[in-house]
């Protein structure tokens, strides 16, 4: 059984994995045995994730490309192909989030997030969907969340852009299927990262919020991803696709606590 959840041999490919959830999924796939490549926008931050894969033991390969520009993405996959070898498997993790009032954002900030959020996930499995076909299959795990889902204030592109997504990945799938490609998702819950740390302190209103809303009554942790990725990137998951896999402590299946 534990061959079903090896990766041994396998190329992937993981978007934005220069640091937080993308490196600890990245790193994931490196302990079940893929050989690791990532981008990010920024070389500084490409190089330093290097040194922290490498201090790790990890093979890591690193580029810097915009996943949103579609003549980028196709020159660094033609080059990774090149350089490192046909990629089996991509996790779309690159992502950004605006957090302003609808009636506030304006039509060019809408239309960023859904470029990077929606646009570069497209883009990305675009580009290496015609070598996975070739080499008779692959596997594309696309990072949702629970806005694939639910609303929330202040997060309409956001939202917008991970619903688009969910159903972008379940189209993608049954385009796919044929080809022995999995195309599936991750929706992660609330994670302490270190971008959510002020948001945990003890007292925050919206640390009680989101420990009162989730019935595992904790946050989630970059680790509480790492099992859900090596399964939809692995022979494990040969017979799902278009399924959207929420790792949320079981915020989405919950009404919520009855007032006292």
């Amino acid at each position: 059984m534990a061959n079903n959840f090896s990766l041994n041999g396998k190329i992937a490919l993981v978007t934005g994995a220069s640091y937080g959830i993308g490196m600890a999924l990245a790193k994931a796939l490196a302990g079940a045995g893929a050989k690791i490549v990532f981008n990010d926008l920024d070389a500084e931050k490409v190089q330093n994730a290097l040194k922290e894969y490498k201090a790790d033991g990890i093979e890591a390969h690193g580029y810097v490309f915009n996943v949103t520009n579609e003549e980028e993405v196709t020159a660094s996959i033609a080059k990774i192909e090149k350089e490192v070898g046909i990629i089996d498997i991509l996790v779309n993790n690159a992502g950004i989030i605006k957090r302003i009032p609808a009636v506030e954002m304006t039509a060019a900030e809408f239309r960023q997030v859904i470029d990077v959020d929606l646009n570069g996930p497209f883009i990305m499995s675009k580009a290496v969907a015609p070598s996975m076909i070739k080499k008779g299959g692959g596997k594309i795990i696309n990072i949702c969340s629970m806005m694939s889902e639910l609303g929330r204030e202040t997060v309409s592109a956001y939202a917008a852009a991970k619903g688009g997504l969910k159903m972008l990945t379940k189209n993608l799938a049954c385009e796919w299927a044929e080809f022995n490609i999995q195309v599936n998702g991750i929706g992660p819950g609330y994670i302490a990262t270190p971008q959510t740390a002020p948001l945990r302190e003890n007292g925050h209103p919206f640390n009680t919020f989101i420990i009162g809303r989730t019935p595992a009554a904790r946050w989630g942790t970059p680790e509480d991803l790492q099992g859900p990725a090596v399964f939809l990137a692995s022979s494990a998951s040969d017979f799902v696709n278009g399924h959207v896999l929420y790792v949320d402590g079981g915020i989405l299946a919950y009404i919520g606590k009855q007032p006292k």
